[in-house]
């Protein structure tokens, strides 16, 4: 039992990393800190992040330093594991500064409250969501989606890029559902790869009006805007990568006798009848019979007696 137990668990584990149908495909939560030395740039990405991401409370972000987390390196990554459980977080993105790495980021991703892999960017021209004149009026909403655009030749065979891009769908992607209205597309990223750099912009979408069914669509820079330069990355194993992708199974439903479908009356059921015998069944006898067998023998009556008056 401990065993299967286990088993289990791991699978819930797979399918909370992935967004699986195991649990629902439920947004997964992020969590947004920084190291002992930071600078503004990297505090000011941090909270545009978590302005994104704080609907539906899927972002959580610490303001105090946290000296022990250092990731990449051998010991440094045992307290950020630690909040990761704590949190119950499976993303992370953490903001350092340093001279020899100045504004930092890195991405990462939790399997089992464990670093899976890591992404490591530098920020550059950063534009933040109040010089865009946003804030509440570019909120995304709750229980909208966004729309991806990744241009560039870079995100198909590059292996930096291609796992960068992997990264951010499972950053902004949030909850994954099978279908959505149009009306809840409310916001674009858009990713541009251009030799070791990604152009990283947040577009709001307003539908206009165009004189037929389909809308006119415009698109709004809200912010943040920023460029990405490419630094460190730490995919994971394959070993992993495996057991990190396998997905609950779901419970096989067996047939069910004598229901079927119809799409008019949904679900059918058939019942077995026996055989019924008619001959012998009781049946009520109705007032309105009665009354005229009474009123024709009272009619057979009158002329049997006339009959005998006459004779």
């Amino acid at each position: 039992r401990a065993r299967a137990r286990a088993r289990a668990r791991g699978r819930e584990m797979a399918a909370l990393m992935k967004g699986g149908e195991g649990h629902g495909g439920r947004a997964k939560k992020v969590l947004l800190l920084h190291g002992t030395s930071t600078s503004s740039t990297v505090k000011g990405a941090l909270s545009d992040f978590h302005h994104l991401m704080k609907a539906g409370g899927h972002a959580i972000r610490f303001t105090k330093k946290n000296e022990n987390v250092r990731p990449f390196e051998n010991g440094g990554e045992t307290s950020l594991e630690f909040l990761s459980q704590k949190t119950d977080c499976g993303l992370f993105v953490f903001g350092s500064h340093s001279k020899k790495r100045p504004h930092n980021l890195v991405f990462g991703r939790m399997y089992d409250y464990h670093v899976f892999d890591l992404v490591e960017v530098g920020v550059e021209n950063f534009l933040s969501i109040q010089s865009f004149g946003g804030g509440k009026k570019y909120s995304p909403q709750a229980g909208s989606k966004p729309c991806f655009a990744f241009i560039g030749e870079g995100f198909e065979t590059d292996e930096k890029l291609k796992h960068l891009k992997e990264v951010l769908l499972d950053f902004f992607r949030g909850e994954v559902v099978k279908t959505i209205n149009l009306v809840g597309l409310d916001r674009v990223y858009v990713c541009t790869s251009f030799g070791n750099k990604v152009f990283f912009k947040h577009c709001a979408i307003r539908l206009k009006k165009s004189g037929s069914r389909i809308p006119r669509i415009e698109l709004l820079e809200a912010g943040p805007s920023m460029e990405f330069v490419l630094r460190r990355h730490r995919p994971p194993n394959e070993e992993l990568r495996k057991a990190a992708m396998k997905v609950a199974l779901k419970p096989s439903k067996g047939k069910v006798k004598n229901v079927s479908g119809d799409l008019l009356a949904g679900k059918v059921g058939r019942i077995y009848m026996p055989k019924q015998k008619f001959d012998g069944i009781a049946l009520a006898k109705m007032k309105g019979l009665k009354r005229e067998r009474q009123a024709a023998a009272a009619a057979l009556n009158d002329l049997s007696s006339k009959k005998q008056r006459r004779d």
